[in-house]
C-alpha cells in the first residue's frame, strides 16, 4: 500500500504521486503553518525543506492572545510566497523528493512550541540534524506503515513524520479518533508501527481483539506502567514495545523495553544527575530562550538504579510534586497504584488547596466496571500506599482532559 497519508477524520487519502504532483503544481511557501489539516502541515514542512527555509509550526487551536505573544501576529496569509519553479525543485517521484530534501536541508530549520501546560508556550528551534538524530534509515523499514497518534505540530509527531517521510512510508492518522475507529484503521491499513503517549494507549484498553500486523509499539511523554505494557502485549502479540524519553527541547534521547533507562556510552558525558534531577548538555538541545547555560535543567526527577553504568527510572516532574501536610506526594505513584485496581482504565491525580494540610489529594477516575466504588478503591489503596497519599476526593468521569500533545492535563 503506497499511500503517504490516510486521514479518515478529514476524509483524506493522499498517495505519493498526488503529493509529488501537488508540490510541482503549487509550490507555495509560508514560513508560518497553522492548520488542523494534517496533509497541509506535512506539505508545508516538505516545501520548506525543499527550499531550505524555516517553517514555524503553530497549533491550530492557539488563541489570538497566544499567537500575538508568540509571533507578534494573529493572521499569517500575508506571508505566502510563490516559489519560482526551477528544474532543481521539480520532482520526478517519491525517491526524487527524498533525495532533494537531503540536498537542501542544511539551511533549513523548524520552530516548535512547547505544549504550554505551565503557562504560555515557549519557542524551540531545531535544525535538520537535531530533528532527525534518531531517524533509522534502512531497507528493512521501507514497508513500514505508521499509525500517527500525535499532534503533528509537536516534537513527537514531527519525529514520527520524519521517520516515515525519509523511509518513504505510509502514514495513517489515529490521533483524535475513538478506539473503534483506531482498531478499524489498524486492521484495514495493516499498520505496522504506532508511537503514542501512555494516555493514548490506555484510551484503547481493554480490548479482546488482536492485531498481528503491529510489530513495533513506542510510548513516550509520560510514565509507562507495567499494567499498560502487559495489556498492549496481549492486543499486539507480535509487537516489540519500547519506552522512550523525549522532550521538545532535545527530541528523543533514551529508549528502554521497560521503565529502566540506560545511557549510551557516547552520551554519558552529556548527561548529569544533580539532586535527583536530570540535566542535559546544551549540545543535545535545540535553540531556545529556555536554554541559557551549558546544562539544561529538565525538571525530571530520577530514581538511580545503578551508578556505573548509569541506569535510572523517571519518577515525576519536580513541578508535579504535591505537598500534603509536610509530606511530599508523587501523583504518578498514586496513579500507578490506582491503575493496578482491576476495572480502572485511567486516572489523573491532582491537588486542591486545604486550609489545614496545604493541599489534599484528589483524583478523576475512568472505569470500565461500574461496580468499582470510592470505598473499594480506598480499601485496596490502603494495601499499596501510605494513608496521606490516598485521595480524599474521588470523582468518576467518562474521559480525562488531555493537552495539545495528547498527555494528561495536570493543571
Amino acid at each position: 500500500m503506497d499511500f503517504f497519508l490516510k486521514d479518515s477524520e478529514l476524509d483524506l487519502n493522499i498517495n505519493w504521486d498526488f503529493l509529488v504532483n501537488d508540490i510541482n503544481s503549487t509550490l507555495v511557501y509560508n514560513p508560518y503553518c497553522k492548520s488542523d489539516n494534517y496533509y497541509q502541515v506535512f506539505k508545508c514542512i516538505i516545501i520548506s525543506l525543499l527550499i531550505g527555509k524555516e517553517v514555524i509550526l503553530l497549533d491550530s487551536d492557539f488563541s489570538d492572545n497566544e499567537l500575538i505573544n508568540l509571533t507578534g501576529f494573529a493572521e499569517f496569509d500575508g506571508f505566502t510566497q510563490l516559489i519560482e519553479k526551477k528544474n532543481a525543485l521539480l520532482l520526478a517521484d517519491k525517491s526524487d523528493l527524498i533525495q532533494k530534501i537531503k540536498n537542501t536541508c542544511d539551511e533549513w530549520k523548524i520552530t516548535l512550541f512547547t505544549s504550554g501546560t505551565t503557562g504560555m508556550p515557549k519557542k524551540v528551534c531545531h535544525n535538520y540534524k537535531s530533528i532527525t538524530r534518531f531517524v533509522k534509515l534502512d531497507e528493512i523499514n521501507k514497508d513500514n506503515i505508521w499509525g500517527f497518534a500525535y499532534n503533528p505540530t509537536h516534537m513527537a509527531g514531527i519525529q514520527v513524520f520524519f521517520q516515515a517521510l525519509l523511509n518513504g512510508n505510509g502514514i495513517v492518522r489515529l490521533f483524535g479518533l475513538m478506539p473503534i475507529s483506531i482498531f478499524k484503521d489498524i486492521d484495514e491499513n495493516r499498520i505496522t508501527h504506532i508511537s503514542a503517549t501512555p494516555t493514548f494507549y490506555r484510551m484503547m484498553l481493554p480490548s479482546e481483539d488482536k492485531f498481528p500486523s503491529i510489530i513495533r509499539i513506542t510510548s513516550g511523554g509520560e510514565k509507562f506502567n507495567e499494567k499498560t505494557i502487559s495489556q498492549l502485549s496481549e492486543i499486539f502479540p507480535n509487537a516489540r514495545i519500547t519506552n522512550v524519553y523525549a522532550s521538545t527541547e532535545a527530541g528523543t534521547l533514551f529508549a528502554s523495553e521497560n521503565d529502566v533507562f540506560s545511557i549510551k556510552p557516547e552520551l554519558m558525558h552529556l548527561i548529569q544527575v544533580v539532586n535527583e534531577e536530570l540535566l542535559i548538555h546544551n549540545s543535545l538541545m535545540g535553540s531556545s530562550d529556555l536554554i541559557t547555560q551549558d546544562w539544561y535543567n529538565t525538571g525530571d526527577v530520577l530514581e538511580i538504579i545503578t551508578e556505573n553504568p548509569l541506569k535510572f527510572r523517571f519518577v515525576t516532574r519536580k513541578s508535579d510534586i504535591i505537598n500534603v501536610g509536610g509530606y511530599k506526594v508523587n501523583p504518578l505513584e498514586v496513579e500507578e497504584a490506582i491503575l493496578s485496581v482491576h476495572g480502572i482504565k485511567d486516572v489523573r491525580v491532582y491537588s486542591k488547596s486545604n486550609s489545614v494540610l496545604g493541599n489534599i489529594i484528589c483524583c478523576d477516575v475512568v472505569r470500565d466496571n461500574n461496580q468499582i466504588s470510592e470505598s473499594s478503591i480506598r480499601t485496596l489503596l490502603q494495601l499499596k500506599i501510605q494513608e496521606y497519599k490516598i485521595p480524599r476526593m474521588i470523582r468518576f468521569v467518562n474521559e480525562l482532559s488531555t493537552t495539545r500533545t495528547g498527555k494528561i492535563k495536570r493543571d
